[in-house]
């Protein structure tokens, strides 16, 4: 996701770069998106926003389209089922082996993956 280059920060906190915004939460933990945000990500009332969390600790804030609840019907039940299920049995979490993962290393070692690059559609 591109930083935002330049925007309208009325309402924003004093001493933040311009490339950044604040809000402030509510008693319920709720906030309003600024506008220079909803305008970056194109959101309208109603729309729903995704945090991905990154490993660095960074949280990034993304549109969820339209169309991605209609993507795979079966994929947010069975993402349920496995986290009941951990949560219910999480002695049968097993760890990845060292073999397992040379395997995989060998199989992708060369590839370079760009995780914020957009995604051509497909036919």
């Amino acid at each position: 996701m591109a930083p935002l280059s330049t925007p309208d920060v009325a309402g924003a906190s004093l001493g933040t770069p311009k490339d950044e915004v604040e809000s402030a939460l509510t008693d319920r933990y709720q906030t309003t998106v600024p506008q220079p945000v909803r305008r970056a990500l194109g959101l309208r009332k109603r729309d729903r926003i995704r945090y991905a969390f990154r490993a660095n600790g960074e949280v990034v804030l993304q549109r969820v389209s339209a169309d991605s609840d209609n993507d795979d019907p079966a994929l947010a039940p069975f993402l349920a089922l496995l986290e009941q299920d951990i949560a219910n049995h999480p002695e049968r979490l097993q760890a990845i082996d060292a073999e397992l993962v040379e395997r995989l290393q060998d199989l992708v070692g060369g590839i370079e993956v760009d995780l914020e690059e957009v995604l051509p559609d497909e036919a």
